[in-house]
């Protein structure tokens, strides 16, 4: 597969992403409408990052950009106070003549299944338990969506002609749910239902997929949608492709295949 259809496949699947929570419900910032309708050129493969989060951004930045009463200002605009990087505002652009304060994320997060918490969006954790949804808001809460009003921003704001107390702010921040497998009824509220992609299980159980083929994306491709032209693995060559991934610690997302009709994604975690 070459780079561009790899590409094009990206873009597909971060566009299927639905937002993590519907708008007004986690945060008093308005996850932003995006265009639903057809696209014009993508970024070539050399100008997009190689790095998953930043693809997601330059994908979320594209469809803004190619939008009707949409001006672009800034994007990754990193805030310094004394040679000492403060922050970064990911986006500043006018819609309809306001200028807007955006905030990406693509988020990966699977129920835990280990821990109880006192919040039950802690339960949403990182692949690898580094992070939470909890965490996640908190930063959006306390860091991010603040830096705007920060003594060291105004000068970057005074050169685009724009005043924090002028400017709306918003988020957009889309992901992807993964249920434990024995348990994929759980209740998720007050996320979006739509966002659940699949189950995650134990590599140490992965026994109970016997008969189950796999594939192994690399992590730029986790937004691809799964689908059958690829090099399929039996069960043994893939427990032995994964078990480096799970002696490092980290929890891989795979696609399964179990006959000829379904196909699937899921986290075998290391945990």
């Amino acid at each position: 597969m070459t780079p561009t259809d790899q590409r094009h496949l990206h873009y597909q699947g971060y566009r299927a992403t639905p937002p993590l929570w519907r708008d007004g419900v986690l945060t008093e910032h308005r996850q932003i409408d995006l265009p639903s309708g057809p696209d014009k050129l993508l970024p070539t493969e050399k100008d997009l990052p190689r790095r998953l989060g930043k693809r997601t951004e330059a994908f979320v930045f594209h469809q803004l950009r190619n939008t009707p009463g949409i001006e672009w200002i800034a994007d990754g605009l990193q805030i310094q106070e004394n040679r000492r990087t403060v922050g970064e505002l990911d986006a500043l652009y006018y819609d309809q003549g306001t200028p807007v304060h955006l905030e990406v994320a693509y988020k990966f997060y699977l129920y835990d299944t280990l821990c109880e918490a006192a919040d039950p969006l802690a339960r949403w954790i990182g692949p690898n338990r580094k992070d939470n949804l909890s965490l996640k808001l908190r930063k959006l809460r306390e860091r991010q969506f603040p830096l705007l009003h920060h003594s060291a921003s105004q000068p970057y704001l005074t050169a685009y002609g724009l005043a924090a107390d002028q400017c709306a702010q918003r988020v957009c921040c889309k992901g992807q749910l993964y249920l434990p497998y024995d348990d994929r009824e759980v209740g998720i509220g007050p996320l979006n239902r739509a966002c659940v992609a699949g189950f995650h299980l134990p590599f140490r159980e992965l026994e109970r997929l016997a008969g189950f083929r796999f594939y192994v994306p690399r992590k730029l491709d986790w937004l691809i949608v799964p689908h059958d032209g690829v090099r399929w693995l039996d069960h043994a060559d893939a427990k032995l492709r994964i078990n480096d991934d799970i002696r490092e610690g980290r929890s891989p997302l795979v696609w399964w295949r179990s006959g000829e009709e379904s196909v699937g994604r899921c986290f075998l975690t290391a945990w």
